[in-house]
């Protein structure tokens, strides 16, 4: 029976029988192949009939193992890399490994060193038996230090020395199994960083092979960065980014560039140690696109050995307490284009609409767009429809994960433009809002036109006008033209009593907001930035100090951010001339109230009859009033099971004015 034949009869199963009786079966033939092995042994091997066998090892049987072993191996493949020699490690360092490493491929030197050992269980090399097979006396310091664990052995993960509790020269060697597998040709990572190696996003090349982007910035950048991960020795860089993915961008066409292989890695600081050896293994350096909260544990241990080439990007500034040797910090340019370019492709052909317009607000990196594509492709899969622009600004959304909600409430915007009934100089301004909100990075950046100083690109508006005049509710509908999820702060959760924290809430919330692609809205903006005033005590200078913090910051604000007011006078004017717009929410004239009247009632049974024009005239209401006007009219009706009539909408009008203390109209007094 060949080997082949036991192979083939051990691991098929009749259909017909029953599933304990196929497995006995399958038993049996194993039995079959063990029983075979056996007699096959036994006809060369002296000791088979010892009944001591395998509890100890005699000359003769030592001798028998050596001229079984004694074979030629077959020849090695000419195209086959020398990757023992690759590791660059001395002659003796080399022999010390081939000794640990000898059990793992040839099973024959088991019970070999077993027998040099003294001891038949140990079938592994220990400290003294390698220096005895290198012939360095065991007292000698030059054999010993080469396990220490700061030598190279040790230090590169090639080498584990075991058993510290047993004497030094009976301390087992061992070999990972990751190492042996890589010297054995198998580029397989280590199992320990399943999940933590990621794919480097492909760069794209124009027809001349280069990484040109229409970007002179990022194509200087790109080869500068090429030379030095190319041929300088190793070292750390760090990328700092203005938003996620730049730096990862930048690294990916420098390294495709160079021809240099390269692990990425998103994982715990305890699977460094096997990042590291991977990374020897391959001649790989390592990337790391966005740090953790607490970088410094993660950096130090990337850049302790000082051996392997580390390539950071994030975007803090860099810290000089993250390490002892510092890296090479540089800015990563923008990636605009790059991201537009990224986008297209990933979206293809499947989309009938205008990609550039419909991504413009994001800010997402280039895996994160690739994401948000399936995603999109997935969303249009489930709807039954093409890819359109809302499947792909709903997935674009989900991939900005944001931290605002801590201290913000967050408004998926379910409106359009459709919603606002104001006049059209307000109307024509939130849509040069939105347009601005699109158009930043080429106004601002490819054009030139940021006034310098460190500032930002951000787009602020504020809403002037009275309670109920729309201005929310027109924050919602650019958010939603944009695409965007709209977060509205809690100032409850940002003020605070003690002096310096409400700084401190304000600035995790614009740095949030710097990195998520969000509107942010400021509603009743005047409680916190409101007039500076003369400092006549110690809380008008904390107050003031506020003030001053939050001009300065939104001089350097890269999201979108809208604060609303119901006195304008309020705000001061300091801020009013950092505001790219300042649009006034009037309140309603009777045209425009009759307006509002009719879109509350577009969804509400109503009498046919129902003449609006006569409330609009009588009732001086802003639209937030009409609608809680419509809502109580509504109720009355829904309990008479009946449609909407001019009585449930007159005594909803009334109870409007009657909240707000004024004089109902008809009745002379309220």
């Amino acid at each position: 029976m060949t080997v082949e034949e036991v192979g083939v009869s051990v691991g098929v199963t009749p259909a017909a029988e029953p599933e304990a009786d196929a497995l006995l079966a399958r038993l049996g033939r194993l039995r079959e192949r063990v029983a075979l092995l056996v007699a096959q042994r036994s006809a060369t091997d002296p000791t088979a009939t010892d009944p001591l066998r395998g509890l100890y090892l005699s000359g003769e049987a030592v001798e028998y193992l050596l001229l079984r072993s004694s074979e030629p191996a077959p020849p090695v493949r000419e195209s086959a890399p020398d990757r023992l020699a690759a590791l660059r490690l001395t002659d003796l360092d080399t022999a010390l490994l081939l000794i640990a490493l000898a059990p793992d491929l040839d099973r024959t030197f088991e019970p070999l060193y077993g027998y040099l050992n003294d001891d038949v269980g140990r079938r592994r090399a220990t400290v003294g038996l390698a220096l005895d097979l290198c012939g360095i006396p065991a007292h000698e310091a030059e054999g010993r230090v080469r396990f220490h664990p700061t030598a190279p052995l040790s230090a590169l993960g090639l080498l584990t020395v075991e058993e510290p509790e047993r004497p030094f020269l009976g301390r087992s060697l061992r070999v990972p199994d990751r190492v042996v597998a890589h010297l054995l040709g198998d580029d397989t990572p280590d199992a320990a960083l399943a999940g933590h190696l990621h794919p480097l996003p492909t760069p794209r090349r124009s027809h001349d092979g280069q990484h040109h982007d229409g970007d002179d910035e990022f194509t200087h950048f790109v080869d500068r960065l090429t030379v030095l991960l190319a041929d300088g020795p190793p070292l750390a860089v760090y990328l700092r980014e203005r938003h996620e993915g730049d730096g990862l961008v930048c690294v990916s066409a420098a390294l495709d560039a160079a021809e240099v292989p390269a692990l990425r890695f998103s994982g715990p600081v305890e699977r460094v140690p096997e990042l590291l050896r991977e990374a020897r293994l391959g001649g790989r350096t390592v990337v790391v696109s966005g740090l953790p909260d607490q970088p410094g544990p993660l950096v130090r241990a990337l850049t302790a050995a000082g051996d392997v080439p580390v390539v950071l990007a994030g975007a803090r500034p860099y810290d000089p307490l993250w390490c002892e040797s510092d890296p090479l910090i540089l800015e990563a340019p923008r990636q605009r284009a790059a991201a537009v370019r990224a986008w297209t492709e990933a979206v293809g052909e499947d989309g009938d609409f205008d990609v550039r317009a419909t991504v413009a607000p994001y800010h997402l990196g280039a895996d994160r767009i690739a994401r948000a594509a399936r995603a999109a492709r997935g969303l249009a899969a489930f709807d039954g429809t093409p890819l359109t622009a809302a499947h792909l600004r709903l997935a674009a959304r989900q991939q900005s994960a944001s931290g605002l909600e801590q201290h913000a409430r967050r408004i998926q915007p379910a409106v359009d433009w459709r919603d606002l009934v104001l006049p059209d100089r307000s109307l024509t301004q939130l849509h040069e809002l939105a347009l601005r909100a699109r158009h930043r990075d080429r106004v601002l950046g490819d054009w030139r036109l940021s006034a310098g100083g460190g500032r930002g690109r951000g787009v602020l508006g504020l809403f002037a006008g009275e309670s109920g005049t729309g201005k929310t509710l027109s924050a919602e509908v650019v958010a939603a033209e944009l695409g965007l999820d709209l977060y509205v702060v809690q100032l409850s959760s940002v003020v605070d009593k003690y002096v310096g924290e409400t700084e401190k809430n304000l600035e995790r919330i614009f740095t949030e907001a710097d990195r998520t692609d969000a509107v942010l809205l400021f509603d009743e903006a005047d409680a916190v930035f409101g007039k500076r005033s003369e400092v006549k005590d110690s809380h008008d200078r904390y107050a003031n100090m506020e003030s001053a913090y939050l001009l300065q910051r939104l001089e350097s604000f890269d999201g979108i951010a809208l604060l609303t007011t119901n006195l304008r006078a309020n705000i001061d004017e300091a801020f009013t001339r950092r505001l790219d717009l300042v649009v006034d929410f009037p309140f309603p004239d009777p045209a425009q109230r009759l307006a509002l009247w009719r879109h509350g009632l577009i969804h509400v049974p109503s009498a046919p009859d129902l003449e609006l024009a006569p409330l609009a005239e009588e009732f001086e209401l802003a639209g937030g009033s009409i609608r809680s006007a419509v809502v109580t009219a509504a109720y009355l009706a829904a309990g008479r099971g009946d449609t909407v009539g001019a009585a449930d909408l007159l005594e909803g009008a009334r109870r409007e004015y009657r909240k707000a203390g004024r004089l109902v109209p008809g009745e002379g007094t309220w």
